[in-house]
């Protein structure tokens, strides 16, 4: 089963996928959060055959919702509509940090995020 994996961002979204099996997740692209996000996103799905979205679902240290969450949360209601696939949260708490230690390269490390926080939804699923 394909995954993608996504770290939603009010300006940028970062996508990543993960092998046929499910097992590995990798960063794959950075989309604008513009008026087109919702057909890049699809194009992604459809391309690469994924069967599942994983949304990155931010909260507190305490666990507690914080501000981004009402936002994410309508994005990934109108993209599970558009898609029809089913959709799992995960936690992406410090997942940019994690991105930023990790990436060699400089730029945009949404990507990364994406790929961290799907990672941690394949490993939680063994």
């Amino acid at each position: 089963m394909r995954y993608i994996g996504i770290d939603y961002g009010t300006k940028k979204i970062g996508l990543a996928l993960s092998d046929e099996g499910g097992s590995f997740a990798f960063p794959h692209s950075i989309v604008k959060n513009d008026r087109e996000v919702f057909e890049a996103i699809q194009k992604v799905c459809e391309e690469e055959k994924v069967e599942a979205l994983v949304v990155g679902y931010s909260l507190t240290q305490q666990g507690e919702e914080n501000d981004v969450v009402e936002a994410t949360n309508t994005f990934t209601e109108k993209l599970g509509r558009l898609l029809s696939l089913p959709i799992h949260k995960q936690n992406e708490l410090f997942s940019s940090v994690e991105a930023h230690r990790y990436q060699i390269k400089k730029g945009d490390r949404d990507d990364s995020a994406a790929a961290i926080i799907l990672q941690r939804f394949l490993d939680a699923k063994k």
